[in-house]
């Protein structure tokens, strides 16, 4: 499940995920499951048509992601393996960087964050004339209904109806559902 928030220049992606690192750390090895969102630069195109035609939206470059993932072997709601990266090089993240406040509370923790996009940019090396001057306030005042999101696909993971591995998938296969 994919849920998209699109402001002026900038979005927030949110999906379920399972993946199996295929060059895992020692103590990251074995697949994991739960949350990803990325904050990600977004663009509208030009209308092709009639004055009723739809606009092409490009989901483009990330600027920032939370991974909120536990072990798949492990308890539901352990959140052993949330990190985040707070720099992207292209398409490619930086090294995961785990936040102990983070794995306590993954929600409150990406919610605070969200709430600071002149932050995020700069903790990113994004400069904030990529972004509109109306954007940090438009992704503030919807935190509240990423959230739902998130917790709604946190809960489903927890469950087991979300972010199971792909059918046929292999150790060397197994990749993110979405984003």
């Amino acid at each position: 499940m994919l849920y998209v928030f699109g402001f002026d220049r900038v979005g927030v992606a949110v999906s379920e995920l399972y993946f199996v690192d295929p060059r895992p750390s020692p103590g990251q090895e074995g697949a994991e499951h739960g949350v990803r969102l990325e904050v990600r630069l977004i663009q509208a195109g030009e209308a092709e048509g009639s004055i009723y035609a739809a606009r092409p939206i490009e989901v483009g470059l990330p600027i920032w992601r939370a991974d909120l993932l536990e072990s798949v072997e492990g308890p539901p709601a352990s959140f052993d393996r949330t990190h985040h990266h707070p720099r992207f090089r292209g398409w490619e993240p930086g090294r995961r960087q785990f936040e102990e406040d983070m794995s306590a509370d993954p929600v409150t923790w990406v919610g605070i964050r969200l709430s600071d996009l002149p932050g995020l940019l700069e903790g990113a090396g994004v400069d904030a004339s990529e972004v509109s001057d109306t954007d940090a306030g438009q992704l503030r005042a919807a935190v509240p209904d990423i959230l739902a999101a998130v917790q709604r696909l946190l809960d489903g993971v927890h469950a087991g109806e979300l972010a199971a591995a792909p059918a046929g998938a292999t150790p060397d296969s197994a990749r993110d559902s979405w984003l």
